[in-house]
């Protein structure tokens, strides 16, 4: 599971203007509509071309726990690109994203200094530049460790060192133990 970019990912769907489709059918309609066929749908979810022409008839109603799991993640993927595009421009130039997290945050600094980590909940709002950051690596693949470094920088510049009037020294944050995060536009 990717704690970063399945926040990341909601966060951008809070801006969705219509509700994706909710029933089984309507979701594997919708695919095989954006993969143009049903073939490709049932490569995508690992079942068989037979079993997608069924859901999209309505033959079959209630896919199982781990196909309907699936199936919701990939329409989500898919719906409303112009919507998902706009609401991730708008956070990388003008808007910003905000972080709300409970995690263990410590840093590295000079010797004499209280580098202690410990848990804290913060909530922050982080300039457009860092969620342009974000967002250009998750498009590029990048796993859960690279944009944890990005939050942790992000954090390091606003939280810690208040944009540059404080905690000069600061060299690095470490952002562990996550136990909640939550991301909003």
């Amino acid at each position: 599971m990717s704690v970063f970019g399945d926040g990341l990912e909601a966060a951008v769907q809070k801006a969705f203007t219509r509700p994706a489709p909710k029933s089984a059918g309507a979701q594997m309609r919708y695919l095989v509509k954006q993969l143009k066929g049903t073939k490709a749908v049932a490569q995508l979810l690992r079942i068989s071309q037979r079993t997608v022409e069924r859901y999209v008839k309505n033959q079959i109603k209630k896919p199982r726990p781990d196909l309907a799991a699936r199936l919701e993640s990939e329409v989500k993927k898919r719906w409303q690109p112009q919507i998902r595009a706009k609401a991730r421009e708008k956070a990388a130039t003008t808007g910003g994203i905000i972080i709300d997290t409970r995690a263990r945050l410590g840093y590295t600094a000079p010797i004499g200094s209280t580098d202690q980590d410990r848990i804290r909940h913060l909530t922050v709002a982080l300039p457009p530049r860092y969620a342009a950051r974000l967002f250009d690596a998750q498009e590029q693949g990048a796993g859960d460790d690279r944009l944890r470094e990005i939050a942790a920088e992000a954090l390091k510049e606003v939280y810690f060192q208040d944009g540059g009037r404080r905690a000069g020294q600061l060299e690095e944050v470490r952002f562990t133990d996550i136990q909640h995060l939550d991301f909003d536009l």
